[in-house]
C-alpha cells in the first residue's frame, strides 16, 4: 500500500471526528480537511488546567504515605501505628495542600489583576509609549518592523485586547476570568481530593490483608504496599501523558522511577535510624 492511499483512508477515518485526531496520527491532509469543511470549532483539550494539581496531589499523596509505610516497615514499627500515622497525616497534609493551592492560585490572580489594571493605566496616560514597546518585542521576535507597526497600532484601537496581548508577550502572564476564585476554589479542591484518595492506596494493605488474608505475616503487608504504590505511580504516569506529547508507558515508567527513588530514600532512612536507636 502506498503513502497517498493509505493517507487517503487515514481521511476517511478521520472524517467525522476532529483536529486533534489529525494531530494524533499527523495527518495533514486529514487536518486541512477539516479545517475547510469544519461547521463546530475547533476543539482542544480545556481540562489541562486541572492536571497540576491532580498529578502534584496525587504523587505528593501517595509518597507521603508509602513514606510513612517505608520508614515504619524500615523502623520495624507496628502495623497499627502505621495505619494511625498514615491516616492522620494523609488527610491533615490533604487539608493543608487544598486550602495552600487555593490561597496561592487566589493570591497569583489577584496579583496578575493588580498588574493588569496598572498596565492599563499605562496604556491610558501614555498609549504611545505602550504602543512602541509592543512594537519593539513584536520586532524581536522576528517581525518586520512595518507589519509589527501596522498590527499593533491596529490592536491599540482595542484597549481590552491590547492590554491582554501585552500582559503574555511583556510580562508573560495569563490574565485569570473573571470568575477566578471559583477556579482557585475548585483547584484547592482538586487538590484536597487528589491527595487525599491517591495516599491511601499504600495503606490499604494494612487494612484489607489482615481481614481478608489472617494468615499472611507483617512481612507481606509492606510488600503489598509496594505493589500497589508501583501500580499507581505508573497508571498516575499514564494519565499524564493524555496532556503531553509524550508516550504514554515512558510517562508512566518516569514517574515509577522518581517515585520509586523517593520511596527508596524514606525506606533507607527509616531502616538507618532505626539501626541508631537500637544502638
Amino acid at each position: 500500500m502506498d503513502n497517498t492511499t493509505e493517507r487517503s483512508e487515514r481521511s476517511i477515518l478521520l472524517e467525522n471526528k476532529d483536529a486533534r485526531d489529525a494531530y494524533d496520527v499527523q495527518d495533514n491532509e486529514a487536518s486541512r480537511q477539516f479545517h475547510d469543511n469544519r461547521v463546530n470549532e475547533e476543539q482542544h483539550q480545556t481540562s489541562g488546567g486541572l492536571l497540576k494539581p491532580i498529578i502534584f496531589g496525587g504523587l505528593d499523596g501517595i509518597l507521603t504515605a508509602f513514606a510513612i509505610v517505608a520508614g515504619s516497615a524500615g523502623g520495624a514499627l507496628d502495623p497499627t501505628v502505621v495505619l494511625i500515622l498514615g491516616f492522620s497525616n494523609i488527610f491533615a497534609d490533604a487539608l493543608s495542600m487544598g486550602v495552600g493551592e487555593f490561597l496561592s492560585s487566589k493570591a497569583e490572580n489577584e496579583w496578575i489583576l493588580s498588574e493588569r489594571e496598572r498596565e492599563m493605566w499605562e496604556m491610558e496616560s501614555y498609549p504611545e509609549g505602550e504602543v512602541q514597546e509592543m512594537i519593539e518585542i513584536y520586532v524581536e521576535k522576528g517581525m518586520g518592523r512595518k507589519d509589527a507597526e501596522l498590527v499593533i497600532k491596529t490592536m491599540s484601537n482595542y484597549k481590552d485586547m491590547f492590554v491582554d496581548i501585552m500582559m503574555a508577550e511583556e510580562l508573560e502572564l495569563k490574565v485569570p476570568d473573571d470568575d477566578h476564585v471559583k477556579e482557585s476554589i475548585k483547584e484547592g479542591f482538586v487538590m484536597f481530593c487528589s491527595f487525599a484518595i491517591f495516599g491511601s492506596f499504600p495503606l490499604l494493605g494494612y487494612v484489607i490483608i489482615p481481614v481478608s488474608f489472617p494468615e499472611l505475616g507483617e512481612g507481606s503487608l509492606f510488600i503489598s504496599a509496594c505493589i500497589v504504590t508501583g501500580v499507581v505511580l505508573f497508571i498516575m504516569g499514564c494519565i499524564k501523558s493524555l496532556f503531553s506529547t509524550s508516550r504514554w508507558y515512558w510517562c508512566g515508567t518516569e514517574t515509577l522511577l522518581l517515585g520509586g527513588a523517593c520511596a527508596t530514600v524514606a525506606y533507607t532512612i527509616g531502616q538507618y535510624v532505626d539501626t541508631l536507636v537500637v544502638a
